[in-house]
């Protein structure tokens, strides 16, 4: 079978319509279904089918996709240790970052691939763990976060490294009624009002478990992702907020941990199975694990 067809139907299956696969590859709608045609013809099953005005994988195409992933991965891991051979820089890297995660991680994992010859072009996407799979359409790593008790972000076509655990506290302005605490159980917040990010992210996940253990629906006011914006609300008196413990750099604020509820997010760097055999991606994945472990050893 046709290499460049299997990266076409990899295509299709990450991002979903033909018209967005073609758009990708910078080809024509008509020129991807030509191809997958090909495809079809070449393995000798059928691989899409209608799904209304659109085309859906049928078993053989998911299948088929799954090989095409060791296949694209094994060229790749091949024309690296040929780069490798020849002395060339080790590659690009294309890493996707929630922007928190970025501000905490990013600087010190540049710092330590300084001098390794790979290189990363981030971006930040501020997404839940479950678009994971469709950003790594785009990119080779995505660094992903998720609540303490959601289930981890694999899947058949990802593969996750866990890298760190961040506890979540409460927020408050200095003349809080609570601000002279070492902590705070979560009975003491049902008539707090909240500041919290959009729903589907750790932050939110646990106010939910807030209202779980209390049995009263948090009166959240605001819904902000911005934690900067996040801490001058709450320094200036409109709300409390539960934030991400390293996240928090306002001079001003007080910031508890919970009891009452486990309160934490998990960092994980999500890949496309078999991406670690590359070099360059090896090489991040392991300047993210040693970076972590230094943030939170030191926290």
């Amino acid at each position: 079978m046709n290499v460049d067809r299997l990266r076409i139907l990899r295509e299709l299956a990450d991002r979903g319509t033909v018209a967005a696969a073609a758009s990708a590859l910078s080809l024509t709608p008509s020129a991807v279904s030509q191809q997958l045609k090909l495809l079809a013809k070449e393995a000798g099953v059928t691989l899409l089918e209608p799904d209304g005005r659109r085309l859906r994988l049928t078993d053989a195409g998911h299948a088929l996709v799954l090989r095409a992933d060791e296949v694209v991965s094994a060229l790749d891991r091949a024309a690296a240790e040929m780069a490798s051979c020849s002395n060339s820089p080790r590659g690009r890297v294309r890493v996707a970052l929630f922007p928190s995660g970025a501000a905490l991680l990013l600087p010190g994992v540049l710092g330590r691939l300084s001098e390794s010859g790979t290189r990363i072009e981030a971006s930040d996407e501020d997404l839940p763990a479950s678009s994971a799979s469709a950003l790594l359409a785009d990119y080779d790593v995505v660094l992903t976060h998720r609540d303490d008790v959601a289930p981890a972000t694999a899947a058949m076509r990802i593969e996750v490294v866990p890298l760190m655990r961040e506890p979540i506290d409460l927020v408050l302005p200095p003349d809080h009624a609570l601000a002279e605490q070492d902590s705070v159980d979560v009975r003491q917040l049902a008539d707090e009002r909240w500041i919290s990010v959009r729903g589907g992210f750790p932050v939110d996940d646990v106010l939910l478990s807030v209202a779980a253990a209390t049995g009263v629906q948090p009166r959240v006011v605001q819904r902000i992702n911005d934690f900067r914006v996040t801490e001058e609300l709450v320094a200036r008196g409109h709300g409390v907020a539960l934030m991400p413990r390293y996240a928090v750099v306002h001079p001003l604020l007080v910031r508890l941990p919970l009891k009452g509820v486990k309160a934490g997010r998990i960092y994980e760097l999500a890949t496309r199975p078999g991406a670690h055999r590359l070099p360059a991606v090896a090489a991040v994945i392991e300047a993210f694990r040693a970076e972590a472990s230094q943030v939170s050893g030191n926290a």
